[in-house]
């Protein structure tokens, strides 16, 4: 029966006019008494009322199917669409209320499910608008009786976005310079309404059978297989779509295009294809193998076969974000899909492999099991975030992104440790408040909770909860607590097979691991897990050592506020974790465990011993301070042998220290102590994490013209880190943490005016320049031969032209920023115009280019002067509480360290609220700028004086 209504979908449109003409009624206002009785009857702008005044749909109509014709106009970069709505009525009502957006409604018809075979006519629908809550309520002549199917049929329009939500306009330019369009979608979190009227929550899930016509010249592709073409009359093709699996309205996804593709497939006969433009065809071959890699993987991981028979990842021109896991057919920035094995660095590949890990494992993680409501996205997109650590563990160890994903806890840690951090789950309830839950707290904080509780109930178990959460949720909905259920689950049936010595397991009666006694019934896996998702911020454990007794206090973590601030109390106040600590100790290598959940505890040792190290592999999430003379004996230990501890652990102790100073529990002198030993570090990883706070200082320094700390930052850098810096090659060769180091270190030699790194740079550049642009440069170098060159005229504007000839999306990133380390305002000013433009720089890019200007220190003002004058127009390019906005409003503000930048910005986010912009991320910028003015109130002179002493 599916295949036959979508076969004759798009051919009913001249019946529709019919039907409208036949069979138009005289529609009152008011229906049932409980749909329209004061409360439930609201006034949308346009005066006239509207029988529902939420902003969440009613469930008394709920949706089985959907069958959607949509015809784009790639000339006149309209759309047309005609769908059939399979309802079912669950209550009796007179009204259907579902989501609309920017669409004008041609037609709306209701016909009886069981009454199709007798040709009755069908009854015009009136059409009702909520703009406000983007609803619309289809008013019927009669009361829709509960239990009983119906067909709702809807003619529509509208024109292709302009943005990147809903159904848009996409360019790109061939090497000859030609302007193709391209028409494809983005609908999470709420723009499917953008596109086609449906019930646009995650709840409301059916199946989709889509059809799509086209040009000759172009091909479709939708989530599924397409079983059939048709020829129009006129030349249009009319390609059919295989039925959907259940699923949520913003995982649908058709573009039409004229892309090509490589092809694989997967063991279990899974078709796998990459798409990108022409031109860019050569890059799709590592995403393929990749791909196919992590979809085997996943499928036995999950224990799910993947529930397609195909799977189709394209590279679009015009793309906000990294990628969108539509079920089927995932779409990405070009950046986060193509590999060119000439321009792509280290790091891209690890970019391109982790994003399509994350991209995969929501086929599972989001589509087959889908959050109730957006409060819970990170049931989504932490899960995603933490099983791309699992994935490419797995499957790439070579990347070794055990090592980033330390990277990731610290920028979760960075926002949780703000007052203006939100919990994990929280309230959202419109457009802009669901938006803004796509934040690092519930990717990243989320990922880093995960971590800890698979360390917790050892991989084996945790596994085991995974597949039993998938496999009970598929093709539904759930939330926080049904995953700890799942957990339990697990735990409950698990046997001391299955984890390794000193892992944890539950049992229905008690714990096997009797380092976990403090944990008894199943329910305190909920109860642990409810301290970290329902409550924001992120805990400190203060570890006191006492002869062979330690003593434990938690508080809540905070930067820029401290113990002697009157608001310390209350924001201490009914804060406190169930965090399962680990630590190793001077007399065993034994990771040791404990289940901390009260405010205070003490731990008893097997006699005396020189040092305590908690968070072992900082595999939790939480901040350790240890009090007395802890840190001083660290210090020595590190001095001496810093081998002591593994590579994770040192990586944590130096951000651990950095932490405490911001929170005002150490002093900068002693973080800094911390890290002398670097020049005895043998770890990349370690190096680069105690690299970068040095660089952020200096940009700091530099940035507030502090010349005096500036230059001494510079010196103690170039001096302590020399003969590391001058071991590095200008190649691409070593390990990927060799390689990034390399990126990192001569990035930052060349940035603190190091003449051999600006002479070897500065020969390069002149070297490619000559060449005119054909000479292959090692791709982990190439970011700063760019950024030495683009310091002369000459090379500035020679780049500019190589980026707009670059068919390389890596290659084009690293140009672009180069182009913004230019000290010409002139310059900067130039790149701002052609973001805006859009044409040689996308609009895509223009948040990370204003990011980028606004950390050069002579680009900063110009930035921030930009955005406030700027506001409205940007607005009119991106959704208000959209990631490039957020990116811009950050970018633009958080690093600045002044009071007078302080006032300056709130007044700007005040004017923002008058017009009716609220964000939360304002609160994120004004909390950030005043702990930056708090930090340096405190430090510099400490800064100043270490730095003095030490060179």
């Amino acid at each position: 029966m599916h295949a036959f209504a979508m076969a004759s979908l798009c051919r009913i449109c001249p019946l529709v006019v019919v039907l409208q003409l036949l069979h138009i009624y005289f529609l009152g206002i008011y229906g049932l008494k409980h749909q329209t009785g004061k409360d439930n009857v609201t006034s949308p702008p346009n005066g006239k009322p509207f029988p529902w005044n939420k902003m969440r749909l009613p469930d008394m109509v709920v949706p089985i199917q959907y069958d959607l014709c949509i015809h784009p106009n790639l000339t006149t970069v309209h759309f047309t669409g005609l769908e059939r709505i399979e309802i079912f009525v669950r209550e009796n009502t007179r009204f259907i209320i579902l989501h609309s957006k920017g669409l004008e409604i041609i037609s709306a018809v209701l016909l009886p499910k069981d009454d199709l075979r007798s040709r009755k006519p069908g009854k015009q629908l009136q059409v009702l608008e909520h703009p406000t809550y983007e609803q619309i309520a289809l008013q019927a002549p009669e009361v829709l009786t509960a239990g009983q199917r119906y067909l709702v049929v809807i003619e529509f329009h509208a024109r292709l976005a302009d943005g990147f939500d809903g159904f848009y306009k996409s360019t790109y330019k061939t090497r000859d310079g030609e302007t193709r369009i391209i028409a494809t979608t983005d609908f999470e979190p709420t723009s499917a309404r953008m596109a086609f009227p449906c019930f646009d929550e995650p709840s409301f899930k059916a199946n989709f059978a889509i059809t799509i016509r086209r040009e000759r010249k172009h091909i479709a592709l939708s989530n599924m297989p397409k079983i059939k073409t048709i020829e129009l009359e006129g030349g249009l093709l009319e390609d059919h779509f295989d039925v959907t699996v259940k699923m949520s309205t913003y995982l649908v996804a058709y573009i039409v295009c004229d892309f090509k593709s490589v092809q694989a497939t997967t063991s279990s006969g899974i078709k796998v294809s990459i798409y990108a433009s022409p031109d860019k065809w050569s890059q799709t071959h590592y995403a393929l193998e990749s791909s196919v890699k992590l979809l085997e993987f996943y499928e036995k991981y999950f224990d799910i076969s993947f529930p397609l028979p195909k799977l189709d990842l394209v590279a679009i021109p015009d793309f906000q974000s990294g990628a969108m896991e539509n079920w089927g057919l995932i779409t990405y920035r070009e950046t986060s899909l193509l590999y060119d094995a000439k321009t792509s660095s280290a790091f891209d590949k690890l970019w391109v492999t982790k994003v399509i890990g994350h991209e995969l494992a929501h086929q599972w993680f989001g589509n087959l099991v889908t959050m109730e409501w957006w409060n819970d996205i990170w049931l989504n997109e932490g899960f995603a975030r933490f099983m791309e650590l699992v994935s490419v563990s797995a499957t790439y160890s070579e990347l070794q992104i055990e090592d980033y994903f330390l990277n990731v806890c610290f920028g979760a840690i960075a926002r949780d440790s703000l007052n203006s951090s939100h919990p994990i789950s929280n309230p959202a309830e419109t457009p802009t408040q669901i938006k803004e839950m796509f934040d690092t707290v519930s990717y990243d904080k989320g990922a880093c909770i995960l971590k800890m509780l698979q360390d917790f109930l050892s991989e084996v178990v945790f596994q085991k909860g995974i597949i039993h959460y998938l496999k009970k949720y598929s093709y539904r909905n759930a939330k926080n607590d049904d995953l700890w259920n799942s957990m339990a689950n697990a735990s409950s049936t698990c046997s001391e097979s299955d984890f390794s010595s000193g892992n944890f397991c539950y049992t229905a009666s008690r714990p096997l691991s009797s380092t976990f006694s403090h944990m008894g019934k199943l329910t305190e896996i909920e109860e642990m897990m409810n301290t970290w998702t329902l409550q924001k911020g992120i805990p400190l454990v203060l570890v006191k050592c006492e002869g062979n007794t330690l003593r434990l206090r938690q508080e809540r973590f905070l930067k820029g506020v401290f113990e002697e601030d009157p608001e310390w109390a209350n924001l201490q106040s009914r804060y406190f974790w169930h965090i399962p600590l680990t630590y190793i100790t001077s007399s065993s290598n034994t990771v040791h465990r404990h289940i901390f959940k009260t405010k205070t505890d003490t731990l008893e040792l097997e006699g005396e011993v020189a040092w305590v190290k908690f968070n072992v592999d900082m595999n939790g999430y939480y901040i350790v301070h240890y009090e007395g003379n802890g840190w001083d004996n660290i210090i020595k230990l590190l001095d001496q042998n810093h081998t002591l501890f593994s590579h994770k652990d040192r990586v944590n102790l130096i951000h651990n220290g950095f932490q405490l100073v911001s929170a005002g529990r150490l002093s900068l002198d002693t973080a800094l102590d911390l890290m002398r030993y670097l020049r005895h570090e043998s770890s990349n990883v370690v190096l680069l994490q105690g690299l970068g706070y040095l660089e952020m200082f200096y940009h700091m320094m530099e940035r507030r013209n502090i010349s005096d700390v500036t230059e001494n930052l510079k010196r103690y850098i170039l001096q302590h880190f020399k003969p590391v810096i001058d071991k590095q090659t200008w190649s691409d060769e070593g390990s990927v943490s060799d390689r990034m180091l390399r990126s990192a270190l001569l990035k930052l030699a060349c940035e603190l005016q190091y003449p051999p790194c600006i002479q070897k740079a500065n020969e390069l550049f002149s070297k490619w320049m000559g060449s005119g642009g054909t000479l292959n440069l090692p791709a982990d170098v190439l970011k700063t031969v760019y950024s030495v060159g683009a310091q002369t005229i000459a090379g500035w504007n020679y780049l500019l032209k190589q980026y707009s000839l670059s068919v390389s999306g890596a290659e084009k990133n690293k140009i672009l920023y180069a182009l913004t380390t230019s000290r010409h305002c002139e310059k900067l000013t130039k790149l701002i115009e052609l973001g805006m433009e859009g044409e040689v720089i996308k609009t895509q890019d223009l948040a990370a280019l204003l990011h980028a200007i606004a950390r050069n220190p002579e680009g900063q003002g110009l930035a921030w002067n930009f955005v406030r004058k700027n506001w409205n127009r940007l607005l009119k390019k991106f959704e208000l509480a959209s990631f490039s906005i957020r990116t811009i409003i950050v970018g633009s503000t958080s690093h600045f360290s002044s009071k007078d930048k302080l006032e300056e910005v709130k007044h700007f986010f005040k004017s923002l609220e008058d017009q009716g912009s609220q964000l939360k991320i304002t609160e994120v910028v004004l909390e950030t700028i005043t702990k930056n003015i708090r930090w340096l109130k405190r430090n510099l002179n400490s800064l100043r004086n270490w730095l003095l002493n030490n060179l």
